[in-house]
């Protein structure tokens, strides 16, 4: 038969009825609500945390039957039922002051007319309140609050303060229902993507255990490769016979395009699952998670900031930085993190610091095919067929071919968008020329605190040296003083040192110096 893969299946029950593949956390659920109350737990978008709510929802409908197999069904005895009150903000447009509270009411009103109302109740947390307690006493059981994308009103309203503000404030007085009603709830779990900490929602919920970079529950969402060999192994032989790959390449191109997250700073590595079965059921690998959102926000915040984003590849952060966005305005580091575009790569435990860096090619290939159009004088179609170009003059030695290309794409580019010139030619160096390594062979390397280029391929070296309102043969001269080629004396490549002098008046490259060396 023909696997069935769960994509875009947000039901357990759907899940389950229906035959489709389950990797099962079962044991991490059982757990988790066997060992605590109140939760916290944020992955990116399309990890999973639908299905898990759902999951969890239909435990605590005591619906056994939908976990046979699973290894839930061996470690709980009593299969009991409780009255569940499950919020969603995903398909939800918050765009007006009114917006939030009309859907808290419409989520209220729908409650009320099976667990009743009082007069007294006129402001939303108070009627929260009020239904959570008659929840619990109607039903001769504690109440289950389940709240899907808890921060969905707050992201949409980044760039709008006035309005994310009216959001917080509503959402943390209807949050402290949570607190005010403890006796009456039995389980309570918040998911989304981001946390808003300090003087956000979370100020006076500090009941709320946050176990997004807990190490018990790190694959609680996500794949891991363990997972992938137990419940996928004749996916992996049939992906090879489609793609013409052998079995071992196969695994390691999957390796490489979706595996890589790493929540916590012991954690193994995780697959980004929405890719993963895309990718199984198309029989063919693709940039799935990525082409599901498009990070505007996160571009806007990155130009806003002036950030350097050669920093991308080994940013150094705390924990504190990590657990929340509201440094937000002075990093775009934090929401890169919790948005999935960046991840732990590395943990210094002296100094208690995260390395972060892209989990995998399909989000950093992804990230800066989206960057190029928006920071080079560039429409989007074009980025592909320039970046091709750009290879071809790379890989056959064509190196003032390469200048001249490069400086079409600073052309044109309005003088409004560029406060930090000298940031704004780096950045267009970093974008296109990591590009340009995921399709050659091209080795490169940047200096601090100057613009300086090295790509090396099987053929040829171009070492450059970049000036702003300087001279570009004393750009060469500066290769050749400080002997920047005598690494590659011996090898057989012939050696392009080339000086090129960026003009602050004309905002492009005026001039350049191209010296050919034999190694």
């Amino acid at each position: 038969m023909n696997r069935k893969y769960p994509i875009g299946i947000q039901s357990f029950e759907s899940l389950r009825k229906g035959g489709y593949l389950y990797i099962d956390k079962t044991n991490l659920i059982y757990q988790l609500v066997t060992t605590g109350k109140y939760y916290f737990f944020s992955r990116p978008r399309r990890f999973g945390k639908s299905l898990l709510l759902s999951t969890i929802e239909a435990y605590y409908q005591g619906k056994k039957e939908l976990f046979q197999g699973l290894a839930i069904e061996r470690l709980e005895q009593e299969w009991m039922s409780y009255p569940i009150l499950h919020i969603d903000f995903n398909a939800q447009r918050y765009d007006t002051p009114e917006s939030l509270d009309n859907i808290l009411n419409d989520i209220l009103t729908k409650w009320e007319k099976v667990y009743g109302a009082e007069a007294s109740e006129v402001s939303l947390s108070l009627r929260f309140q009020g239904i959570i307690q008659r929840a619990a006493e109607k039903c001769g059981r504690s109440v289950v609050i389940l709240v899907d994308e808890y921060d969905k009103p707050i992201l949409q309203t980044i760039g709008n303060p006035s309005l994310q503000q009216t959001y917080r404030d509503t959402l943390k007085a209807f949050y402290g229902a949570l607190k005010s009603k403890d006796l009456f709830i039995q389980f309570a779990i918040l998911t989304g993507v981001t946390k808003f900490s300090k003087i956000s929602i979370f100020s006076d919920l500090n009941n709320l255990m946050d176990i997004s970079m807990d190490n018990r529950y790190a694959n609680l969402c996500g794949i891991t490769e363990k997972e992938i060999h137990t419940y996928m192994e004749e996916d992996l032989v049939k992906l090879s016979t489609s793609t013409n790959m052998e079995y071992p390449q196969v695994c390691k191109q999957l390796e490489e395009w979706y595996d890589g997250y790493h929540f916590t700073e012991h954690g193994e590595g995780l697959y980004n699952p929405f890719s993963l079965l895309n990718t199984l059921a198309q029989l063919k690998f693709g940039s799935y998670w990525f082409e599901t959102g498009t990070p505007t926000f996160l571009l806007r915040i990155l130009q806003q900031n002036g950030y350097e984003l050669r920093r991308l590849s080994k940013e150094v952060v705390t924990s504190d930085i990590l657990n929340g966005i509201d440094v937000m305005e002075n990093s775009p580091v934090p929401i890169l993190y919790q948005s999935g575009y960046l991840t732990v790569k590395e943990y210094n435990s002296r100094f208690k610091v995260y390395i972060l860096g892209f989990p995998n090619r399909e989000v950093e290939e992804g990230f800066f095919n989206y960057l190029l159009p928006h920071y080079a004088c560039l429409q989007p179609a074009e980025s592909a067929f320039q970046i091709m170009r750009f290879v071809e003059d790379i890989e056959n030695g064509h190196a003032d071919s390469l200048i001249r290309r490069l400086q079409s794409f600073f052309a044109d580019i309005p003088y409004e968008l560029i406060r930090n010139l000298e940031l704004h030619y780096q950045n267009v160096l970093y974008i296109l020329f990591k590009l340009i390594g995921f399709y050659t062979q091209a080795e490169y390397h940047t200096s601090e605190g100057r613009i300086d280029l090295l790509l090396e391929t099987d053929k040829y070296v171009y070492v450059m040296e970049f000036k702003l309102d300087g001279n570009a043969e004393k750009a060469v001269g500066q290769i050749e003083n400080k002997h920047y080629t005598w690494p590659f004396k011996g090898k057989g490549k012939k050696i392009y040192k080339i000086g090129i002098n960026f003009s602050n008046k004309s905002r492009n490259i005026e001039d350049w110096v191209i010296s050919e060396e034999e190694a």
